[in-house]
């Protein structure tokens, strides 16, 4: 995800600063002036995450797995008066099917469907069910009033699939994304990084993409 960063803002023309595994030996000086684009681990943020707000400009945060404490990093980010966008997906499409799942739900609540997700990714993938399945799921929940089931699959160097299914006793729908490669996740995050000039607080990126 670095590197494809990297090539998106190269090719728009945005200077990249500093490429670094430890965000929080960057120089304070620098990091106030910056835009602060995380795709670690849930280990590292969770580690780094009080650095970033209190030091950088602004934050956009690709980093999933980090939920549990969800409480605590919103609160970081507005008590260093940082702002901050994040996602468990940053593609575009990703964002797109978040909002037809919520029109789906909300159409198909009452009349007995049952929700399944599944997810396809690449064997180096670390956690499992993927960010984007979870958010998924808590859209189902929240819009149709039923958790989901997920299907977690790795395989090959599948960049991401995920496929959520509403099964009735009469039909069957589906809503599917199906990603060719990383380089969707990349161009979304660099958008969302030019989206922090002007903002304040915390927000999902599906929030301020779909305004």
């Amino acid at each position: 995800m670095g590197h494809m960063i990297e090539g998106v803002l190269l090719h728009r023309g945005i200077e990249l600063v500093e490429a670094t595994e430890d965000v929080c030996a960057t120089d304070p000086a620098i990091a106030k002036e910056c835009v602060c684009i995380d795709f670690t681990t849930p280990a590292a943020f969770r580690a780094n995450y009080k650095w970033i707000a209190e030091h950088f400009k602004a934050a956009v945060i690709g980093t999933t797995g980090w939920d549990d404490i969800m409480g605590d990093v919103i609160a970081a980010f507005y008590e260093a008066g940082t702002p901050m966008i994040y996602s468990s997906n940053f593609s575009i499409g990703v964002n797109a099917v978040y909002a037809a799942l919520e029109l789906v739900c909300d159409t198909l609540k009452g009349y007995g469907y049952i929700p399944h997700i599944e997810e396809t990714h690449h064997v180096h993938k670390l956690d499992a069910p993927s960010g984007t399945a979870k958010s998924m799921a808590r859209i189902v929940q929240d819009h149709l009033g039923v958790k989901p089931d997920i299907t977690s699959v790795r395989q090959g160097e599948v960049p991401g699939t995920h496929v959520v299914k509403f099964k009735s006793e009469v039909d069957k729908i589906k809503i599917s994304h199906e990603a060719f490669s990383r380089a969707g996740f990349a161009e979304g995050a660099v958008v969302a990084a030019t989206m922090t000039e002007g903002l304040t607080g915390v927000h999902t990126f599906k929030e301020l993409i779909l305004k």
